[in-house]
């Protein structure tokens, strides 16, 4: 898809995922987040154009899940976020039209995968949702810098990941 086709696609989603989280602030203010780390670290690890794009609107419908999640099971737990996710996701993009199915496809795994699911990461694209997500929650879960450091050790891999994060958090 080109840069600017791609645009117009994203714009929509977003759009459409503020009219999804209507009322829910926090909600929207933390995907918009989670959504401009994830663009900022997939273009300084240069990405090839598809996977940016996927690695963008993934992180755009990340929490998707959550609505679902506190009224089936009353919890926001990221395991249930990952089992109600990908379906009003898969939604929400088969109505802007123009979104391949492989990269669907594909944006559904990551919602179903990025909450718990730190080993197997298969893709720049899942790495960097994960890393972005992180450094978005590190903030608002209010975490220790100890936890932080555990997270950056155990999970974060890129280059561009763990330098945004030390900077962000004052670490070594």
């Amino acid at each position: 898809m080109t840069e600017e086709t791609f645009a117009k696609k994203r714009d929509e989603v977003l759009q459409a995922m503020i009219t999804f989280d209507a009322g829910d602030a926090k909600r929207i203010q933390h995907f918009l987040k989670v959504y401009t780390y994830a663009t900022l670290l997939g273009r300084q690890e240069g990405l090839h154009a598809e996977v940016q794009q996927t690695l963008e609107l993934a992180a755009i419908l990340h929490d998707i899940g959550i609505h679902a999640a506190e009224a089936k099971y009353r919890s926001a737990a990221g395991i249930y976020q990952e089992k109600e996710g990908p379906a009003p996701a898969r939604k929400l993009l088969e109505e802007v039209s123009g979104i391949p199915n492989t990269m669907v496809e594909r944006i559904c795994y990551l919602i179903g995968h990025h909450h718990h699911t730190y080993k197997d990461v298969d893709g720049a694209d899942y790495q960097l949702l994960l890393e972005a997500d992180f450094l978005v929650n590190a903030y608002e879960d209010a975490l220790s810098p100890k936890a932080i450091l555990a997270f950056r050790e155990n999970v974060f891999r890129t280059a561009s990941g763990t330098a945004m994060l030390n900077a962000v958090y004052g670490l070594d």
